[in-house]
């Protein structure tokens, strides 16, 4: 998390000077002495015969985002068992490491394929003519369409004779039973493609076994938040991830509550955490292995085309409140400004007076 807020600026606030009546330093000339006043307290001194030229910058419009940094893993994830729903006897398994699409045989029994369909739910009846609407039927014409075997118009929750011929037509393809019905084990049904990581079952074993453990498809990352981290880490949001050094974006995948620590710290009750897993944007560039520990920037609030400073350039005044040392060709004056969102290195500014491109005094 970034530490550049107010509680640093703090520490380097220091007394601030103006010419006497006046906001603007003015050169009085090469070894004249300059007569200053100390904001906030009238009393005179003398300035230094020869101030050393101050650093100055831009205000730029810029997008800034503020991240939470937490480590994380390489992998492909956390394994699931597959549990078989098929009766008979399984006469073919896959592979290890085979990464299986939709549409694919996952194993077979009795030498009959059993594809991969993609759903949030499992069947829980078989899905044929004369049943009742229903959320299986929207999902097995989605991957039917999916598979390029359509006809039934757009996918719903109601089979029609358009459905069973759709579904024939996908069996005839696959060799199986032409009935127009998909039974509970016919298909296996998951999120979205795997990697087998695990063979549980074995061949001449009942097809209602565990058959397998699988991961994700592809490699990506798996971190873990704590509860109140929870809000920058929600499904669909870009992170960025550093491994060994590389610079790669992903997407979050899917957050879901984390085992509990049987084993806390003396003294510490087991928190809530969460473990995110994410997905990379280019997983065959990584070549890192597998167990690699990475770091993962999550944005924690960003702001779009904001007018930005860097954070040593702000003036914490003795009143209250910040100011910037706007410099105009040989004189210089304070402008009053508010602060928004600080993010690396640099700090949102308005005003009235604040405008993209003038130039500022800065300290970094």
């Amino acid at each position: 998390m970034s530490e550049q807020g107010p509680q640093r600026l703090r520490r380097r606030r220091r007394a601030r000077w103006m010419i006497a009546g006046t906001a603007t330093v003015v050169a009085l000339g090469v070894g004249a002495a300059v007569v200053l006043t100390q904001v906030g307290t009238g009393k005179a001194v003398a300035g230094p015969q020869a101030p050393a030229p101050a650093e100055t910058t831009q205000v730029t419009k810029a997008d800034l985002a503020d991240r939470r940094s937490v480590s994380g893993k390489l992998g492909y994830g956390a394994e699931t068992t597959l549990p078989g729903r098929k009766q008979g006897t399984i006469t073919g398994l896959p592979a290890i490491g085979d990464v299986l699409d939709r549409g694919k045989p996952v194993y077979q029994v009795d030498a009959k394929p059993v594809p991969l369909f993609h759903g949030q739910i499992p069947l829980y009846r078989p899905v044929g003519p004369g049943m009742t609407n229903g959320p299986d039927v929207k999902l097995i014409e989605e991957n039917l369409k999916a598979l390029g075997y359509g006809g039934f118009g757009t996918p719903d929750e109601k089979f029609t004779d358009a459905t069973a011929n759709a579904v024939k037509k996908w069996q005839k393809a696959n060799k199986l039973d032409q009935n127009g019905t998909i039974a509970v084990g016919d298909v296996v049904i998951t999120p979205d493609s795997f990697r087998v990581s695990t063979i549980v079952a074995s061949l001449g074993a009942q097809g209602t076994t565990d058959v397998l453990k699988y991961t994700g498809g592809s490699r990506g990352v798996i971190a873990q938040i704590k509860a109140e981290q929870r809000d920058s880490a929600k499904p669909g949001s870009k992170v960025t991830v550093n491994i060994g050094g590389k610079q790669v974006t992903g997407t979050v995948k899917q957050v879901t509550l984390a085992p509990p620590d049987n084993n806390p710290a003396p003294g510490q009750s087991p928190d809530s955490k969460f473990d995110v897993s994410i997905s990379l944007d280019d997983a065959g560039s990584v070549t890192a292995p597998d167990g690699s520990t990475v770091d993962v920037r999550f944005t924690v609030s960003s702001q779009k085309g904001v007018l930005t400073v860097p954070v040593g350039a702000l003036l914490a005044l003795a009143e209250g409140g910040y100011a910037l040392q706007v410099v105009e060709g040989e004189s210089r004056r304070l402008i009053p400004v508010k602060t928004g969102l600080f993010a690396d290195g640099k700090v949102e500014v308005s005003g009235p007076d604040v405008r993209e491109g003038m130039r500022v005094v800065t300290t970094s």
